[in-house]
């Protein structure tokens, strides 16, 4: 048997890899795939085969997938490209044979209003006409995408936002990587699909509370509609096309779209989700 993680030089790939090595995969079935392939050096010199992997580049998925059985495609990161990209690695992966697909989506990607869903629909829906056997992670919320928010927050005592009273799910990278390497290394996970968030969904006041046990000083979340948290990010300086996306996606929050708890990670990983104040606390450190 041998995996490929493309996307392996990212923060999640990268431990979906160390994932893979502490459930006992050995480092040679195990391939890593990178734009950069320097940028993940440290991998070769344990013994994981490195390769090129440019999701633009079909010559180099080609290669990256000769000899593969297992491939997880991570997600790529630039919005508005990632259905071309990651279909140039699903058509790849069918000329190549490969016998397992695992794809990280988003959640509820088929039917959701998430302003992040749309490619991950496309990328789910060219994975079925594709007919490679397949299994869709979709992903909920990161707790690390809020590791940004510390330093801000711990300068001006408060956490602005649109979320309204609305809930997030979120887990930690090291969940969602678990589940990956559990579905990568072991059978019976062909055909399904599972909705992947964390076991708790909290609201913005507590993490306005451990933001100020983290960062040793008193922040509160203050909300404000819509039309105030554009105006807020306009002034300072962020672009028309960026205050629509944060906006639309703090209304995502406002309508529960990320506060589903199905329970599937845990007991896809075999253990409860790391608690927020846990997950966010480390990624401090980092």
């Amino acid at each position: 048997m041998s995996i490929l993680v493309t996307g392996a030089s990212g923060h999640l790939g990268r431990l979906v890899v160390e994932s893979l090595l502490a459930r006992g995969v050995a480092a040679d079935t195990i391939v890593a795939g990178a734009r950069k392939v320097e940028s993940i050096a440290d991998l070769a010199e344990r013994g994981i085969h490195t390769v090129p992997l440019d999701y633009t580049d079909t010559a180099s998925i080609d290669a990256a997938l000769e000899g593969v059985d297992h491939v997880l495609l991570v997600s790529s990161s630039e919005v508005g490209q990632r259905a071309t990209q990651h279909a140039n690695v699903i058509t790849a992966a069918v000329k190549a044979g490969v016998e397992h697909l695992v794809y990280t989506s988003a959640p509820a990607a088929t039917t959701s209003a998430l302003v992040l869903a749309p490619e991950h629909k496309a990328t789910e829906e060219a994975i079925v006409a594709s007919g490679i056997p397949a299994t869709i992670l979709r992903n909920g919320w990161y707790t690390e995408n809020y590791a940004g928010t510390i330093a801000q927050a711990a300068a001006t005592g408060e956490i602005v936002a649109s979320v309204g009273d609305g809930l997030v799910a979120s887990a930690s990278r090291k969940d969602y990587a678990a589940a990956a390497a559990v579905v990568l290394s072991e059978p019976g996970h062909i055909g399904k699909i599972y909705e992947l968030s964390g076991d708790v969904a909290w609201h913005h006041t507590e993490l306005a509370s451990v933001i100020s046990t983290i960062a040793g000083v008193d922040v509160a979340y203050r909300t404000v509609s819509p039309e105030e948290h554009a105006a807020i990010l306009t002034s300072v300086g962020l672009d028309e096309g960026t205050v629509d996306f944060v906006v639309a996606l703090d209304g995502n929050t406002r309508d529960g779209l990320l506060a589903v708890t199905t329970g599937d990670l845990s007991r896809l990983i075999g253990r409860a989700t790391t608690p927020l104040a846990e997950g966010l606390a480390a990624a401090a450190a980092a």
